[in-house]
C-alpha cells in the first residue's frame, strides 16, 4: 500500500477524537495528503461510522443487511460527470513503469499506481462529455481512482507512454 509523504510524517495517534476530525476534513488534519476522500460533514454520520468501526474491532458488529444499498446501507446519487470541477477534469494521462500521471484542468498532476487506477465508461446522460474524461476518487483509503470516459475507444486514445 502506498501512503502520501504527508501521511507518513503525520505522527497522528489514532483515537475516536482524531478519527472524527479526520473523517470531517482529511485535508485539514493532514495537509498535503494525496487522499481523494473529501470527508463526511454530518457529525452523526461520523459518530455512527466510528461506532461501527469500534464494533468491528471488538467483533460485535451486526451482520450486513440483506437489503443491500451499499456499505452500511448508505447509497449515494451518481454525480453528473459533465459538470465535474477542474480538479476532476482530465487534461492528459501518461504511463511510465508502473505509474500513471494524470494531469487535471486545475494544473495538478496526480501519480497513481497502475494497479489502483481503473478505466471505466459511462455513456449515460450523467457520463462525461465525449473527449472530456473525468477522474473520480475511489476506495476508503483514498489510494484508488477511476477515470471515466464517454466511450471505450477514448481509453487507448487518451493514454500516452511517456516518462518525462
Amino acid at each position: 500500500m502506498r501512503y502520501s509523504e504527508a501521511l507518513k510524517r503525520s505522527e497522528i495517534t489514532w483515537n475516536e477524537a482524531t478519527l472524527d476530525k479526520w473523517l470531517a476534513n482529511p485535508a485539514q488534519v493532514i495537509p498535503g495528503t494525496t487522499m481523494t476522500f473529501p470527508g463526511i460533514k454530518d457529525r452523526q454520520s461520523r459518530q455512527d461510522l466510528i461506532a461501527y468501526l469500534k464494533a468491528v474491532d471488538e467483533n460485535k458488529a451486526p451482520p450486513p443487511s440483506a437489503k443491500g444499498g451499499g456499505m452500511m446501507g448508505m447509497t449515494r446519487a451518481r454525480p453528473d460527470l459533465k459538470t465535474a470541477p477542474p480538479a476532476g477534469q482530465v487534461r492528459s494521462i501518461k504511463h511510465c513503469g508502473d505509474t500513471y500521471a494524470v494531469e487535471t484542468a486545475d494544473g495538478k498532476l496526480e501519480k497513481v499506481w497502475e494497479f489502483n487506477l481503473r478505466f471505466k465508461t459511462d455513456s449515460s446522460k450523467l457520463g462525461p462529455a465525449p473527449g472530456k474524461p473525468v477522474i473520480v476518487g475511489a476506495g476508503m483509503q483514498g489510494d484508488r481512482a477511476s477515470i471515466v470516459f464517454a466511450s471505450p475507444k477514448e481509453i487507448s486514445e487518451s493514454i500516452r507512454a511517456s516518462c518525462s
